[in-house]
């Protein structure tokens, strides 16, 4: 059996479909996957699983599709995985709030880091499956286009640290 994180993006975001975490546990539960619990309200879940990453990355974005009636990106990690995320951050001695990991499906190209725009104050690094950024003066405030990193969905390395908790026992 091996424990699952689940990263959904664009999930309960302004402008985006809104889904409750009761109802994506309630999609896990239901797709035979065990011991599902969610983290905040931003469509993380950890779980347990017999089948390979890409059956279950499948099986939740049909459900996803199915519930929301459109296409749902889900990203999904192994426990050590995640832990190799937040092991690999190369800005460890920033703010983790303000420090984020972009999920992607496939390594990001290397040349990726030519295509970025609107760079101020950021500092952008590539992983494994990942793009590495801190934002000194917060997300929100950034104007940083990464065109690889269109269909990711990021997530900042408390959320990581907390998922790659769960994922790990």
């Amino acid at each position: 059996m091996t424990k699952y994180v689940a990263l959904l993006r664009a999930v309960n975001l302004a402008g985006t479909g809104k889904l409750p975490m009761t109802e994506l546990k309630s999609m896990c539960d239901s797709s035979g996957f065990l011991n599902a619990r969610t983290y905040i309200a931003s469509g993380n879940v950890v779980f347990e699983s017999k089948l390979s990453e890409a059956k279950v990355k499948a099986k939740l974005e049909k459900c996803m599709a199915s519930y929301a009636g459109k296409p749902v990106d889900v990203l999904v990690r192994t426990g050590p995985e995640m832990a190799a995320v937040l092991a690999r951050n190369p800005f460890k001695s920033q703010m983790p709030n303000k420090t984020v990991a972009i999920f992607l499906d496939e390594r990001p190209p290397k040349d990726a880091l030519k295509t970025i725009t609107g760079q101020a104050k950021e500092e952008v690094a590539l992983g494994t499956r990942e793009i590495y950024v801190y934002y000194p003066d917060g997300m929100g405030r950034s104007k940083l286009k990464i065109l690889v990193a269109k269909r990711g969905t990021a997530r900042n390395m408390n959320t990581i640290a907390k998922l790659a908790d769960w994922a790990s026992g």
